[in-house]
């Protein structure tokens, strides 16, 4: 039997949360909570019951369903500390720094704040797997909302030294438009191509795009390829830093 088992529940109109099971312990955890009832829709249709929630950010369409699965299962809500007083229902708060385990198997922590100053991503490095939130996202990454363009690149820096095998599940499923974009940046992109393809194939059949990998995205992502020579081409900036490469493509992708 595998050690976790992981179900990747739709919410809200784009949300994502990502249920992890341990068969040998019968817990449950949840990467954000974005709405209740689809959450425990999912854990009801799998015979699983919720005990842990990780919270990613403050962000409502991530926390909104908190206090109602807390309230029915009892769970316990853990979060980043410099965002303590915003996410509902916290039960213990966490940094880069703090020891963190889920059913016997450490939790590494990174702060990847950008999206917003307390972000982070939680890492099982047994699973070899990264919830990033909105963070990285498949082909793309999150808007900028509460720091600045060179903070992002950093955190985009810290998840993509995880390891190109690295499985990455994000917060939204974004992977079509995200996609369409980067082929205006990178048309010359083969790699970006052949993904594009299997991605419309994918949501026309009404299935995800997530997860992804830190191997695909370094191929595809223009969010994380900001040293393309093409890409620096088509901007115009052929000798800027990476991050001012990759400021200017959030700037493009937020008129897109």
């Amino acid at each position: 039997m595998q050690p976790f088992e992981i179900a990747l529940v739709p919410c809200l109109a784009d949300n994502y949360c990502v249920l992890i099971h341990s068969p040998g312990t019968g817990e449950t955890a949840a990467i954000d909570a974005p709405e209740a009832g689809a959450v425990r829709t999912a854990l009801a249709d799998r015979g699983w019951r919720l005990t842990h929630i990780f919270t990613t950010h403050h962000h409502g369409d991530h926390t909104g369903g908190n206090q109602a699965l807390k309230a029915h299962f009892g769970c316990s809500i853990t979060g980043p500390e410099s965002e303590a007083d915003r996410i509902p229902g916290l039960t213990r708060t966490v940094t880069a720094a703090t020891p963190l385990q889920f059913s016997g198997q450490d939790i590494t922590v990174l702060d990847t704040p950008g999206h917003t100053l307390g972000h982070v991503t939680y890492v099982w490095p047994q699973l070899k797997t990264a919830f990033t939130g909105d963070t990285l996202f498949s082909l793309g990454c999150g808007r900028i909302f509460e720091g600045d363009a060179a903070m992002m690149w950093s955190s985009l820096q810290k998840i993509a030294a995880l390891g190109d095998e690295t499985i990455i599940y994000c917060g939204h499923e974004y992977t079509l438009a995200n996609g369409r974009f980067a082929l205006v940046i990178e048309p010359e992109n083969d790699d970006l191509k052949t993904r594009m393809a299997e991605v419309e194939r994918l949501r026309a059949a009404g299935l995800p795009a997530v997860p992804t990998t830190i191997g695909t995205e370094k191929r595809t992502n223009p969010f994380l390829r900001p040293q393309s020579q093409h890409i620096r081409a088509r901007l115009g900036m052929r000798g800027a830093p990476d991050w001012q490469v990759f400021g200017q493509l959030r700037q493009l992708r937020n008129k897109a």
